[in-house]
């Protein structure tokens, strides 16, 4: 291959720093803020659900600026950049991952009253079954979130000279410092803040590049030429990596792993003043993921047309995909002194919103899942003094698993793929719980745990004998207008090697693309549990309190009130769950009237949610759950 001489780019400067370390202030400012402003509530309802009365706003920014991490900053732009503007698909996947979890999902728990998402595991199947899914979760979550800082600090460092373990450090300790202090509520407000910059980093990055590349005519000229607007493609392999079908489809299991049945959205979700509030505030977040997603493609394009006829990656100016956005950003600003440090402060905006909520996460799922369960009696001064440890204890690890992430290679995709093999199986084990009443928990437990066998199987097997690469190839990119090196060195042409053996199933089953990992756990978890479940024994409908299953049969069965009973399997939706909006207050008021047949523990869930219900709003309110037991 020809040698090029690399364009001088300049790295960052004093005025790039300050802008930088503006976000890192800021944001532990608010942390300060809140823990002065809330220091006289105490509680650790306070402190992890932010006394479950936050409004629908400013949830909306916070759910967006933590699942567009820095790999999405940076991520995304590549991958435009080499492979086409198909990715912008994923704009139907986040609409039919919003209405599922909307509409699916968030009722039941919000409901239910809960404060962990496992919680609900307990109520619906029994402690084994929660503790299996709480230490998934929490070993997934810590290996994500280590990925997550190290990935993007990787990036710059090798194209910006920031340094690498100044930013991982520096990440780690602002986040920890703020959730510590300021609990959800901080989290909630500084992700807030994050997504403003985030957004603002992009729409400087496009108007400047638009404006050097000859306007948005010419950029759309040049994406055309190159076929980077090739964006529908039907084609039914599941082998393809992107196609209109492995995007919508397998992109809506692998998002919908991460947000319907996720931590870090469910803690936010419930944290809302009311059900109408938490679904407000999911939608009002779809128009945010919609926003970040086109800023980040039309980048993409932006860098095509800026770099089509000289590819900085394959004239090896860089050493990594990865860092194309970053390169570009150094490229495009090299005479304006702080702008660079914007999009660092960009980048690094998904990076710290995704932290912290891991952070916060982690600590609620170990103090509800695990202390509490092993310490009941435990006074609110102390629990908040340990809900705080645990933030601290979580910050450590997470920034620790950066330095352990420095040993692995392909960071960014290989941690997508494993949030995807444990969300899928997780998303499984929700689904047969609220869905389908006969689930026990025997097929729970198999069923996690023959969805993970099976996500992990795949995944596994892709990373070590990867797809073929017709089935992945980049689009075409060119040197053409590189500037050759003045070199004499003879080129040296490598001699044939022999193919390595591939199994049989290297060709087919491991070189399913990435996004089906999650549809596969999440299938084969509910295939398995309902299977398990019928062999010994379904559970009796009776015995399961209504709030805890959604009635999905009755929008396909509306025409017939007995067969929707006949799918209820015994679960007595008709006295909550059908037409609730006037049956509820009507409910509220002869209360006592409850069906004899009813267990205690099902009164008292009942009971719950008609004191809950909110007439005004026509939808629930949360009122915690130390108030019902």
């Amino acid at each position: 291959m020809p040698n090029f001489v690399a364009p001088e780019v300049k790295k960052f400067v004093t005025w790039d720093y300050i802008v930088f370390a503006a976000l890192f202030l800021v944001s532990a400012s608010i942390g300060v803020f809140f823990a002065v402003k809330e220091r006289k509530k105490k509680t650790s309802k306070e402190f992890l659900v932010g006394g479950r009365q936050m409004t629908c706003g400013p949830i909306a920014f916070s759910l967006t600026s933590s699942f567009m991490s820095a790999v999405t900053v940076l991520g995304t732009p590549s991958e435009v950049y080499r492979y086409g503007a198909s990715f912008v698909l994923f704009f139907l996947s986040y609409t039919l991952v919003i209405i599922f979890t909307s509409e699916l999902f968030l009722p039941v728990f919000y409901r239910s009253g809960i404060t962990s998402t496992y919680e609900y595991l307990e109520l619906r199947f029994n402690k084994i079954v929660r503790l299996a899914a709480t230490l998934i979760y929490i070993l997934q979550t810590i290996l994500y979130t280590g990925i997550v800082v190290y990935a993007p600090s990787l990036a710059l460092n090798q194209v910006t000279g920031f340094d690498l373990w100044g930013s991982v450090a520096a990440t780690g300790i602002v986040c920890t410092f703020y959730c510590t202090l300021g609990g959800l509520k901080a989290v909630v407000w500084t992700d807030a803040f994050q997504m403003v910059v985030m957004v603002a980093g992009f729409v400087v990055v496009l108007i400047r590049g638009t404006s050097l590349n000859g306007g948005a005519t010419k950029v759309w000229e040049d994406a055309h030429e190159g076929s980077r607007l090739n964006i529908f493609d039907f084609d039914v392999d599941p082998l393809r990596r992107h196609t209109f079908w492995t995007i919508v489809i397998g992109g809506t299991f692998t998002w919908l792993g991460l947000y319907g049945v996720n931590q870090s959205t469910i803690q936010r979700c419930i944290s809302c003043k009311s059900e109408r509030h938490a679904k407000l505030a999911l939608y009002l977040n779809l128009l945010g993921l919609w926003t970040v997603l086109v800023c980040a493609v039309f980048c993409g394009l932006v860098m095509y047309s800026h770099y089509k006829s000289c590819d900085p990656w394959t004239a090896a100016f860089i050493s990594a995909p990865d860092q194309l956005m970053p390169y570009f950003v150094m490229d495009i600003f090299s005479s304006m002194p702080g702008v660079p440090g914007l999009f660092v402060a960009c980048a690094f905006s998904g990076t710290l919103s995704t932290v912290a909520a891991s952070i916060n996460a982690l600590a609620t799922v170990t103090f509800e899942d695990l202390v509490k369960k092993g310490f009941p009696n435990i006074s609110e001064k102390m629990s908040t003094w340990i809900s705080k440890g645990l933030c601290v204890l979580y910050g450590v690890l997470c920034t620790s698993m950066a330095a352990a992430a420095s040993l692995l290679g392909g960071v960014v995709q290989a941690s997508l793929s494993i949030h995807g093999m444990c969300g899928g199986p997780m998303l499984g084990l929700f689904t047969l719980g609220i869905v389908f009443p006969c689930a026990n928990w025997k097929g729970a437990l198999g069923g996690l745990l023959a969805g993970i066998s099976l996500a992990f199987w795949t995944g596994t097997g892709s990373f070590i004998y990867p797809a073929p690469p017709t089935k992945s190839i980049p689009l075409q990119l060119s040197t053409l207008n590189c500037t050759l090196a003045n070199s004499t060195e003879a080129l040296l042409t490598a001699a044939p090697t022999l193919a390595p053996e591939r199994p049989l199933l290297a060709d087919t089953w491991y070189s399913l693309s990435y996004l089906y990992f999650s549809a596969i756990g999440c299938v084969g978890c509910a295939i398995t549990g309902l299977l398990i479940s019928f062999i010994t024994g379904p559970s009796k409908g009776e015995d399961i309190p209504p709030v805890l299953i959604k009635p999905v049969c009755d929008l396909f069965c509306f025409w017939s009130k007995r067969l929707k009973i006949f799918l209820w399997c015994g679960v007595r939706h008709d006295n909550l769950e059908m037409d609730f909006e006037k049956k509820l207050p009507e409910a509220a008021a002869n209360k006592t009237r409850t069906d004899s047949t009813f267990k205690n523990n099902t009164n008292k869930e009942n009971n719950h949610q008609i004191r809950g219900y909110n007439s005004e709003e026509n939808s629930y309110t949360n009122i915690s759950r130390e108030s019902r037991l």
